[in-house]
């Protein structure tokens, strides 16, 4: 379909050479001031609607290289498709609360949250993401991205925060509240979800220890069974030593006891030891030592042996330590056996009182001490160093810790959404490259249940009432919808600025002990819950998007663990099917040598300073001519060639067209017969080349094969 211009754009204000870093801002403002977005929207779209839904960036800084290329990626695709004949609206939107905004404000303040009352912090949290919603705008912009930016969509709008309280009332039937071990950052002093966390290299201790057997009649006085940790820490919560059950162990006499090891890591296990001489006294399977019972070698308690399928042969002992309140693994194995799970750990990582001689001490910092002890007892047996990819915590860069917490939880188990998110993966949505389908599909078959609260002050509260009887807390369905409505007219401020009263109607009592004494709970919504949700925010909500699902969802590739599974699960529990039909990913951006970009590298290459030198063309140039699949490579040798082949594309644009400043196609046009046949070969070719070719490539989002 052809489209005529009713736009009159000035034919000579500007010069002929490209200069872009100056001349593409005049170009933006004759565009805004034509308001051209809006006019395209007018035309008509006879082929329906095509929407790509933005997954909305963290307002917490300027962009970055990351930031440009998704950017760009998603306007070459909605303006190909608005050419295409679709109606292809654009509404960029940004993720305005939590950890990230939270942490980059605090570091701005340079104070603690516990420096500052919560509602005065929020205010000013508040004011610090529009800061950067409005400086990101400008930047986004610049790029030549268009869209509706004068009605985007954030997170923190009194709009979209109803929308999050009244999705997560709806998912009442999957919200439970659990003591379980989650993601901890000392640090930040919070939980984190599984997106939240970064595997970077770590040296940890790698120890053996003898935890002594009590005497029985199968077993010497002098028996001990031998673990392997790499965190000494958390054997102050000890309470079981797992062992294979099919695997075979040897009772060994040696001259620092007799010693209960996997057979298989027998000799490698002696040797690192330093034991010289030894005998096997005789072979046990592993399902025949469940039961025994030890020693704590602090004499903190009594243990036993359990029996747990996930013990490797690969390393270590045969024997895992276990404390159920500090690993996922270990907590389920508490489950099965009802073993105690002990948290002497408090919420900045350090010992409590229960912990005795250790109280006061960071839980790494006790790691010296706590080897100290333990060879002082004889019960070390082995101490060297190892490093190996430890978890770490996203925004402040420090390792984490596993911690046994009270938590509000979205069970991923319940009604079967496991197999339903499974099979929506795999039957209803086509995900781009293919690989994508495998990956996700890996991590939701895998993943636990999502952690939805966090210990911080800069979110949506979770609208839960604690027992001050009882300490426990539950939600009431109409307490959530009064709130929701508060929060359509007031913000979700109005959650610690109204009295509970305001939210509760009728007579309310615990269900644990039907105490009337209640309050209001303290904890926000994951953030990752608040984007998850745009689909009911935003797709639903906005008449001229037309529902779910959207056509298109377009991030990086980290976005699997991400933005995709915290839209996928509502989605399908709300409206039992997925808010996307494809789902794109990109890779990363890397230097000109494949290095992640880092400040500590000097290899960090931003927008701005690309665009002040060379244009946004060329940053566009650069994306439309990488391949996306990969990681994606740039350094300013790369940006040079770029603007070399930009140079010659525009040279030879402005020649050809030079040759028709007097050309008439009423008078000077020659019938395709009359033609010369280099140039029916010519047009044959741009047929072939161009008008077939390009389309399929563009159709199948691979710009830089057309």
């Amino acid at each position: 379909m052809e489209y005529k211009s009713t736009l009159n754009l000035p034919q000579t204000n500007f010069p002929m050479k490209a200069d872009l870093p100056k001349r593409e801002p005049e170009f933006l403002k004759v565009w805004e001031e034509q308001d051209i977005y809006k006019l395209i929207l007018q035309k008509p779209g006879p082929k329906g609607k095509f929407i790509l839904h933005d997954g909305p960036p963290y307002a917490n800084g300027d962009i970055h290289i990351g930031h440009a290329l998704n950017k760009t990626l998603k306007d070459i695709i909605v303006k190909y498709k608005t050419m295409q004949g679709f109606s292809s609206p654009y509404v960029p939107g940004w993720d305005c609360h939590g950890l990230p905004i939270e942490h980059a404000l605090f570091r701005d303040l340079k104070i603690h949250k516990s420096q500052i009352p919560q509602l005065d912090f929020r205010k000013k949290a508040h004011e610090y993401a529009m800061k950067f919603v409005d400086r990101q705008r400008g930047q986004f912009k610049r790029l030549g991205v268009f869209g509706d930016w004068n009605n985007p969509y954030l997170t923190l709008s009194h709009e979209y925060e109803e929308a999050i309280v009244s999705s997560f009332n709806k998912l009442g039937d999957y919200i439970y509240r659990g003591l379980k071990p989650v993601n901890w950052c000392y640090k930040c002093e919070t939980a984190l979800a599984e997106a939240e966390v970064e595997y970077e290299d770590h040296t940890s201790p790698s120890i053996y220890v003898k935890f002594k057997l009590d005497a029985n009649k199968d077993f010497a006085e002098n028996s001990f069974l031998v673990i392997w940790t790499t965190t000494p820490w958390t054997l102050i919560a000890n309470v079981a030593v797992a062992v294979h059950p099919d695997f075979t162990y040897a009772y060994v006499k040696t001259e620092k006891g007799n010693l209960i090891i996997s057979q298989d890591l027998l000799s490698h296990a002696l040797e690192q030891i330093g034991i010289q001489q030894s005998e096997v006294i005789k072979e046990i399977p592993g399902k025949k030592l469940e039961g025994l019972i030890y020693s704590h070698p602090f004499g903190l308690r009594k243990g036993r042996v359990v029996l747990a399928d996930y013990v490797s042969r690969e390393e270590g002992t045969g024997l895992v330590h276990t404390a159920p309140g500090h690993g996922n693994e270990d907590y389920f194995t508490g489950i099965r056996y009802k073993l105690d799970i002990i948290m002497p750990v408090d919420s900045r990582g350090k010992f409590d009182t229960t912990a005795g001689e250790f109280q006061g001490l960071n839980v790494f910092d006790a790691n010296r001490l706590i080897l100290e002890k333990l060879q002082g007892l004889g019960a070390l047996l082995f101490n060297s160093q190892i490093q190996h990819s430890y978890p770490h915590c996203w925004r402040c860069k420090a390792p984490i810790i596993f911690r046994a917490t009270k938590q509000w939880f979205l069970s991923i188990d319940k009604n079967d959404l496991r197999k339903k998110l499974l099979t929506a993966i795999d039957k209803e949505v086509e995900w781009v490259p293919a690989v994508g389908k495998e990956r996700i599909s890996a991590m939701v078959e895998l993943r636990p249940d999502w952690c939805l609260s966090r210990q911080r002050y800069w979110g949506v509260p979770i609208p839960a009432l604690v027992c001050n009887s009882c300490h426990e807390q539950f939600f009431i369905s109409s307490v959530i919808e009064k709130f929701a409505q508060l929060v359509a007219k007031e913000g979700t401020d109005s959650w610690f600025e109204h009295d509970l009263k305001d939210f509760i109607s009728g007579d309310i009592s615990c269900p644990y002990c039907q105490a009337k004494d209640l309050s209001k709970g303290n904890d926000i919504l994951d953030v990752w819950f608040d984007s998850g949700v745009s689909s009911q925010a935003v797709l639903k909500k906005r008449k001229e998007l037309g529902g779910v699902p959207a056509e298109l969802y377009l991030e990086g590739s980290d976005q699997h663990r991400g933005w995709f599974q915290s839209s996928l699960i509502p989605g399908v529990c709300i409206d039992g099917k997925p808010p996307f039909k494809t789902v794109l990913t990109h890779g990363f951006v890397v230097d000109g040598e494949g290095r992640k970009m880092s400040k500590s590298l000097g290899n960090v290459i931003s927008p701005q300073d690309i665009i002040k030198d060379y244009g946004a063309d060329i940053l566009r140039m650069w994306v439309a001519s990488s391949d996306y699949n990969e990681d994606i490579r740039i350094s300013k040798e790369i940006l040079t060639r770029l603007s070399e082949a930009y140079r010659k594309i525009r040279n030879t644009a402005r020649f050809i067209l030079s040759n028709l400043y007097d050309f008439n196609p009423d008078t000077d046009k020659v019938a395709y017969q009359d033609l010369k046949k280099i140039d029916n070969w010519i047009l044959s070719q741009m047929d072939e080349k161009l008008l077939q070719e390009v389309p399929k490539a563009y159709d199948k989002f691979n710009f830089c094969d057309a």
